[in-house]
């Protein structure tokens, strides 16, 4: 049988200190010149994900809905002048499927998990809060249960519920994760899971103003379908909304709420909803700021809109295959990578890095669809703009995703100004996940603090 894999990678973040002055600067260029639509509107994120705006006017009834790019980047809208709306912007991830399939998530949101078919377990979501899918036990009553919720919020979850992960100051930005698929029961599907709500950044030189307008970052809900001994999908973890700049005004409606799980007829397993995510707004002023919403909101000062020198991995090749320049990672698409069949264990992996300190270790994870995760490690060398490691590693047979991380520390980048959350000086940024599995982001202060998780 041909070995057949996904591959993921994990990219870490750094943002700038706070600006101490009292005038802040998007860094939008201008390029893309005023936005400001007449009627509602899809519009496809680009491939950086951001918008270089000189003004923003969303009128009142005018919708614009944001969709994932190749490399599911988050959507960052800078402008160098005013910010208005009174319509909406929407990143919502989907709901999933009667027929089986995980809703897409919003943009940098994770994707739902699938259904199980006939007596099987459904898949888990995409993220690092997936939700898992329901198990099937033949001897159990009852056989099938339903899949977890994105972002583990809600009472009732249990373990299959994803965990919470980021900080309320939305650094690094960060989407919503996938819940999990329902299972099947014998001679019958489940539903698929909702995919996570997608994260948004606006930012501008001047000033953000409300007229009403509402941004939608909800995570997608599970799907229900009628009949016995199935169960329905988890509901997508909330997503990420955030605000910068001099002032902040208005009224708005701001929603990061997670989708529901899909409900449950007679002889069915509901499954569970996903968690709510993130706002953040950050002004020298925030005088007449009042929106409308049910989540939490954090706030502070403005800080760079996006950071410079950001370290990155990247799973480059595998057994000598090149890897897709935007290579799914994921257990719900077509694999990235498929190995022949007669392949011999352990294989070498290539890891390549920008703006990590040579020397670093990189960890490196393989997560098969069913079964026991293997890790591997390497050292990089090269330059500090450009290093790659080789890893060995033992894989099982069928789909398998690999991840890699690594922790950096930031007196070692000493052309980066200084990073600081709620007033801490940031040593360390730890970035550790395992798809389907534990994962979280970390910031370790110089104190020894570590703030990650809400």
């Amino acid at each position: 049988m041909k070995q057949l894999f996904a591959l993921g990678f994990v990219i870490t973040a750094l943002s700038l200190s706070l600006n101490a002055q009292n005038t802040f600067s998007s860094g939008s260029t201008g390029a893309d010149g005023a936005f400001s639509p007449t009627a509602s509107q899809t519009i496809q994120v680009p491939a950086s994900g951001v918008f270089n705006y000189t003004t923003v006017n969303i009128p009142t009834g005018v919708a614009i809905t944001y969709v994932q790019n190749a490399t599911n980047t988050p959507v960052t809208i800078l402008a160098s002048g005013t910010v208005q709306i009174s319509g909406q912007l929407i990143v919502d991830g989907q709901g999933g499927s009667t027929q089986g399939f995980g809703g897409l998530g919003g943009p940098g949101g994770g994707r739902g998990g699938s259904s199980g078919v006939n007596g099987s377990s459904g898949t888990s979501g995409d993220g690092p809060g997936a939700g898992k899918g329901g198990p099937f036990n033949a001897q159990g009553s009852p056989a099938c249960t339903g899949g977890g919720g994105g972002g583990f919020q809600i009472q009732g979850a249990g373990a299959l519920g994803g965990i919470a992960y980021g900080t309320q100051s939305l650094i690094p930005l960060i989407g919503g994760s996938g819940g999990g698929g329902g299972c099947g029961g014998p001679g019958s599907a489940g539903t698929g899971a909702g995919g996570g709500g997608g994260a948004i950044l606006i930012a501008s030189s001047s000033s953000i103003s409300f007229s009403g307008g509402t941004i939608f970052a909800r995570g997608g809900g599970g799907a229900t379908l009628g009949g016995s001994n199935v169960s329905s999908g988890g509901g997508g973890s909330g997503g990420a909304i955030r605000l910068v700049a001099n002032s902040i005004t208005g009224s708005p409606s701001l929603n990061v709420n997670g989708g529901g799980g899909g409900g449950a007829s007679s002889g069915q397993q509901q499954g569970t909803g996903g968690g709510a995510g993130y706002i953040r707004v950050e002004a020298f002023t925030l005088t007449g700021f009042n929106p409308s919403t049910s989540n939490p909101i954090s706030s502070g000062l403005p800080s760079s809109a996006i950071p410079t020198n950001i370290p990155s991995l990247q799973i480059v090749s595998v057994a000598g295959i090149a890897v897709p320049a935007n290579p799914i990672g994921s257990f719900q698409g077509s694999p990235d990578v498929v190995l022949p069949a007669n392949q011999t264990n352990p294989l070498s992996v290539v890891i390549n890095a920008a703006n990590v300190p040579v020397g670093t270790t990189v960890n490196l994870t393989a997560t098969p669809a069913s079964g026991t995760s293997t890790s591997a490690t390497t050292t990089l060398a090269g330059t500090l703009s450009s290093s790659t490691g080789t890893a060995s590693i033992s894989l099982s047979s069928g789909l398998t995703v690999l991840t890699a991380s690594t922790v950096i520390n930031l007196a070692t980048l000493g052309d980066l100004q200084p990073l600081f959350i709620n007033g801490e000086r940031v040593d360390k940024i730890e970035v550790a996940a395992r798809f389907g599995g534990s994962s979280q982001i970390a910031y370790i202060t110089h104190s020894g603090r570590r703030i990650q998780v809400r």
